[in-house]
């Protein structure tokens, strides 16, 4: 009996730079290359299940950690209540970026050609082709920007092509939706004067904008300056979880009216209705956000965004080396081979050659030559 076909994955958004940055020692490339049990995302299991690349994100932790009224972290709270912490200062932010940074080209040094660091679109297809695994530079919350965007530069040239301008907490830049389940993403006040500055930065410079984490004053405040696709690289259907993590059916028309994309996170508390964290969460409410995501953006508009590394996950996927587990569920759902593949990869190659001004706009060779 024939095996099912294996299928490549680019992901949007994944938190091993931070676990790393964490755990710290010299030794932590190695322990992403050679794996050490630990996680659920490092390079055996990416092989195992196809992880081929992704959005590496690198965020900078709060000094200050926050709390609900019961003494819950965010990612746990399921009501009203919590409090985030406020924004790193920018020297501390600009450390924590720098050493991630660092993390990921020392990764990228240390593999033997096993792991490459991605400026374009041919460097992620030839990763794809060749079986090594395509990093791109991602920066969730952008505390460590200047106001006059002069480390965005020096980012830009270190391999940086995606950012998002918050986390959930407020900076300088916006204001995040908090963790709250059930909550509308309408929280407050978007993009500051400075935030729209940046926007135009990263529009100029073309690097991808993502909204997983901006409310949704937010969002329709990049909706209306910037001029490219409009993305939110982990984010689920608000109306099958009401978190306000989560995009209201009006947010994804608004992407697909821009030829954008959507990562579906496997976070158990944006695919739960009650918010919950909790690992026995049906790996089919993955689908069924696919499923939704897809009816109101399109088939070209939907990818994943797993969150791997950064929060807790349906155990039927459980970690990266899992991720079949998940193309089988949407085989047996019914998804034909054409749209497993552009969920899996096309889809996000589409839209980042797209904001990056890749003239090829991510037209990968067949899939017979691709190694995952």
């Amino acid at each position: 009996m024939t095996s099912p076909r294996r299928v490549p994955i680019f992901d949007g958004h994944n938190d091993v730079l931070l676990r790393l940055y964490r755990r710290g020692g010299t030794d932590a490339p190695r322990a992403f290359l050679e794996g050490e049990a630990k996680g659920q995302l490092d390079l055996p299991m990416a092989r195992q299940g196809g992880f081929a690349g992704g959005l590496f994100a690198i965020f900078v932790p709060s000094t200050e950690r926050a709390t609900g009224p019961n003494g819950e972290t965010p990612s746990q709270n399921v009501s009203s209540g919590v409090l985030l912490p406020p924004a790193v200062e920018l020297m501390p932010a600009q450390r924590a970026v720098f050493s991630m940074v660092s993390l990921l080209l020392r990764i990228e040094r240390e593999s033997q050609g096993r792991v490459r660091v991605c400026r374009d679109v041919n460097d992620i297809e030839q990763g794809l082709e060749n079986g090594v695994l395509a990093a791109v530079l991602h920066i969730e919350g952008a505390e460590a920007i200047d106001p006059n965007f002069e480390l965005l530069d020096v980012l830009y040239e270190a391999g940086l092509r995606s950012l998002g301008p918050v986390w959930s907490r407020s900076n300088a830049f916006g204001h995040g939706v908090p963790f709250r389940c059930p909550s509308s993403p309408d929280t407050g006040p978007g993009l500051t004067d400075l935030g729209k500055e940046l926007i135009d930065a990263c529009n100029r410079l073309r690097i991808l904008i993502d909204l997983s984490h901006l409310n949704e004053r937010g969002f329709w405040d990049v909706a209306a300056i910037s001029n490219a696709p409009l993305v939110a690289t982990h984010s689920n259907a608000h109306a099958l979880s009401p978190h306000s993590r989560n995009l209201t059916d009006k947010q994804l028309a608004a992407i697909r009216e821009t030829g954008g994309i959507v990562g579906v996170n496997f976070a158990t508390s944006f695919l739960r209705p009650d918010g919950r964290q909790d690992a026995d969460t049906p790996t089919e409410l993955v689908v069924e956000h696919l499923d939704h995501i897809l009816k109101h953006v399109g088939e070209d508009g939907v990818g994943f965004g797993s969150d791997f590394d950064g929060a807790k996950i349906p155990a039927g996927i459980g970690n990266a080396a899992g991720l079949q587990n998940l193309v089988e569920v949407m085989r047996t759902r019914g998804f034909g081979e054409t749209l497993i593949e552009k969920i899996c990869f096309r889809n996000w190659l589409r839209v980042l050659g797209q904001t990056w001004g890749d003239s090829r706009r991510g037209v990968l060779t067949p899939m017979a030559t691709i190694n995952c």
